[in-house]
C-alpha cells in the first residue's frame, strides 16, 4: 500500500536543483500554450473589417476550441502516463504551434471553428504533463509553489497576449500575430525535447537530488507500490474524491474561462477601453493572478513544512480562492471602470489561489506514478465542459440583455458552489486506498 504522505528528506549542501530549471521550463510552455489560447480573444475584437461576427458566433468560435480540447482530455492524461513528460509536451506543442500559424490563414466563420478544433486537440496534454513534472521531480512540501510555477504560465501567457497581440496588430497585421507565436511554440519544444528528463535519467541531477526528492514524496516508479499501480484506469471514477475533483475544477473554470475568453471584449465594449487601454490596463489583473498564485503556493509549501495536514492546507487554499473568486459578480455593476478592474483582479487573483491547490491534488491523490496523470485528465476533462458551456452562455446572455450584469451573477454564484463542494463533499486527501482488489467506492470520505 502507498504511504500517504512520506516525511520529507531535508535538502543538504551539494544537492543539485534540475527540478527547479524543468518548472521553469514547462512555465515558459505553458506560457506559450496560452498566448497561443488567448491570442485571438485579444484579437477578435479588431478583425471586424475581415469576419462580422455577433457576440453568439465569437462565443460558438470560443467553444470549438473546447469541444476537442476537453473531449481528448481523458486520452491525453493517459497519453502522458503511458509516453511521459518529454515526449508529450515536445509532440503537443509541435502540433499547437502548426495550428497557431495556420489561423492567420483564416477567412470565415467556419475555418476559424476547424483551426480552433484543431489547436484544441494539440493543447490537450499540456496541463497534464506538467502535473506530471512536478509528481516526477518535486517532494511533497515543495508541490504547490511548483504547482503555482506552472500553472501561473496561464495567466503569464494571457497577459503577454494582451501587449503582444495588440502590439502585433499596431504594427503589422493580425495574421501575423498567429504566424509569430506559431514559431516561438516549435523552438521552445525542440528546447524541451533537448532538456528534460525523468531524475533517474537526468544528466545533471546528482543522487543527492535524487534522494531528495523521492524520499520527500515525489511520484515515481521506484517509489510505487506494486498492487497500487495495477488499478485500472477506468475504476479512478469509483472514488468519491475523483468525482469530486472533476466538479469542483468545473466550478473554477467557470469563471476562469471568461478571463481567457470574453475578458478583452467586455473591457472594449462595456467599459470602453481603446486599444492602448486594453494592452495597458487589461493585464492588471493577471499580473495579480500571477502573483497571487506564488504566494498561495510558497504559503502552502510553508504551512506543510510545518505540520499541517494535506487536507487541511489543500482545502484552505482551494475553498478561500473560489469564495474569493465569486466576487466576479459585482464587477458588471460598479460605476468605475477601476473599480471593476479592482473587483476582477481580486476574483483573478484568488481562483488563481485556488487552482494551485487543485492542480497538487493529482499527485497527492493519485495511487501511483502512473496514474497521476490519468487524474490531471480528469479531473481537466470535466473542468473544461465549462470551457465549451461559458462562452456560449456569456454570449448568448450578453445578446439577450446588452450587458455583461447577469453571465458574470451566474458565474460568481458558481464559484460559491464550488467552494461548498470542495468543503463538504470532497473528504480527506491522501493516496486513493485499495480494499482487497477493488478501489473504494468512497476512499476519500
Amino acid at each position: 500500500m502507498t504511504q500517504a504522505h512520506p516525511q520529507p528528506v531535508r535538502s543538504r549542501t551539494g544537492t543539485t536543483r534540475i527540478r527547479w530549471t524543468i518548472i521553469w521550463l514547462a512555465f515558459a510552455g505553458l506560457s506559450i500554450n496560452y498566448l497561443d489560447r488567448a491570442s485571438l480573444s485579444v484579437a477578435l475584437p479588431f478583425m471586424g473589417e475581415d469576419f462580422h461576427l455577433t457576440a453568439t458566433q465569437q462565443g460558438l468560435v470560443f467553444a470549438a476550441f473546447f469541444w476537442a480540447y476537453d473531449a481528448c482530455q481523458l486520452v491525453a492524461g493517459w497519453y502522458v502516463d503511458k509516453v511521459g513528460p518529454r515526449r508529450s509536451f515536445f509532440l503537443a506543442a509541435v502540433w499547437w504551434s502548426i495550428f497557431t500559424a495556420l489561423t492567420g490563414l483564416a477567412r470565415g466563420f467556419w475555418s476559424l471553428i476547424t483551426l480552433r478544433f484543431l489547436l484544441g486537440i494539440g493543447e490537450s496534454p499540456a496541463p497534464s504533463t506538467a502535473a506530471k513534472v512536478v509528481a516526477t521531480w518535486f517532494p511533497t512540501r515543495e508541490r504547490a509553489f511548483a504547482t503555482s510555477i506552472w500553472d501561473s504560465g496561464s495567466r503569464v501567457g494571457a497577459v503577454i497576449a494582451l501587449p503582444v497581440v495588440t502590439g502585433l496588430i499596431a504594427w503589422l497585421h493580425w495574421r501575423a500575430v498567429f504566424v509569430v507565436i506559431g514559431a516561438v511554440g516549435v523552438v521552445w519544444a525542440l528546447v524541451w525535447w533537448k532538456y528534460y528528463r525523468d531524475p533517474r535519467q537526468h544528466p545533471g541531477a546528482n543522487a543527492a537530488e535524487i534522494e531528495y526528492v523521492e524520499g520527500g514524496g515525489a511520484r515515481t516508479a521506484e517509489t510505487d507500490a506494486e498492487e497500487a499501480a495495477r488499478i485500472p484506469w477506468r475504476s479512478l471514477f469509483r472514488y468519491r474524491t475523483v468525482l469530486s475533483m472533476m466538479f469542483g475544477f468545473f466550478c473554477l473554470n467557470s469563471v476562469i474561462y471568461f478571463f481567457i475568453t470574453f475578458f478583452p471584449s467586455y473591457l472594449v465594449t462595456e467599459r470602453g477601453f481603446s486599444l492602448l487601454k486594453l494592452g495597458f490596463f487589461g493585464a492588471i489583473p493577471g499580473l495579480f493572478a500571477v502573483l497571487s498564485g506564488w504566494a498561495g503556493g510558497l504559503l502552502a509549501d510553508r504551512a506543510i513544512r510545518k505540520g499541517a495536514s494535506v487536507t487541511r492546507v489543500r482545502k484552505t487554499v482551494i475553498v478561500g480562492g473560489l469564495v474569493g473568486g465569486s466576487v466576479i459578480m459585482f464587477a458588471a455593476v460598479v460605476p468605475e471602470a477601476w473599480m471593476a478592474l479592482t473587483l476582477l483582479s481580486i476574483s483573478y487573483g484568488s481562483l488563481t489561489v485556488a487552482g494551485t491547490g487543485i492542480w497538487s491534488l493529482p499527485a497527492d491523490v493519485a495511487p501511483s506514478s502512473r496514474h497521476v496523470g490519468s487524474l490531471g485528465g480528469v479531473q481537466n476533462f470535466a473542468s473544461n465542459f465549462a470551457g465549451i458551456i461559458t462562452p456560449i452562455v456569456v454570449g448568448a446572455l450578453v445578446d439577450a440583455t446588452g450587458s455583461f450584469v447577469v453571465p458574470l451573477l451566474v458565474i460568481g454564484v458558481i464559484a460559491l458552489v464550488g467552494a461548498f463542494n470542495y468543503l463538504v463533499i470532497m473528504g480527506r486527501i491522501e493516496p486513493l486506498k485499495l480494499i482487497g482488489s477493488a478501489p473504494a467506492a468512497t476512499s476519500g470520505s
